[in-house]
């Protein structure tokens, strides 16, 4: 599944992040049942999702966006779990609201509290083994 779902912020559900969230976190709990099923995490500079990062004067920074982010995120890991979650980006169509890097920093922020191993599928694993790639294990030192 792309970009979380896709939870609205637009439209009928502008003004209503609170319900729309419920809405959303009902559907992810649905789709959750379905064992062969993975999450990507990002897109969530769209326009539809609501957040109006392309409207402000000044880009925000990683801990604007893991701030704005952290609910949805944590629920979708929580609800899925880190073996069937993976970061991604949404480039270039999110480079209207942030930069690349900006991007991984929040993640690296929503992150901070996992552990290596769910970091390592957040990061990569999840993604290695959804789309059957062959990636080499670097270790430090």
């Amino acid at each position: 599944m792309n970009h979380l779902g896709g939870p609205l912020g637009v439209g009928p559900y502008t003004g209503r992040r609170r319900e729309a969230f419920a809405e959303w976190r009902r559907g992810l709990r649905l789709l959750a049942e379905l064992s062969n099923t993975v999450v990507k995490i990002g897109g969530l500079g769209m326009r539809i999702n609501g957040f109006g990062f392309h409207q402000r004067a000044q880009p925000p920074s990683s801990e604007d966006l893991a701030n704005a982010w952290r609910d949805y995120i944590e629920e979708t890991i929580s609800t899925f779990g880190a073996r069937r979650c993976m970061f991604e980006s949404n480039f270039p169509v999110d480079k209207g609201s942030y930069s690349y890097e900006v991007l991984w920093n929040a993640f690296k922020r929503l992150a901070s509290g996992a552990s290596a191993d769910e970091k390592a599928d957040l990061f990569h694993g999840t993604a290695a083994r959804t789309y059957r790639l062959s990636v080499p294990v670097l270790h430090p030192g």
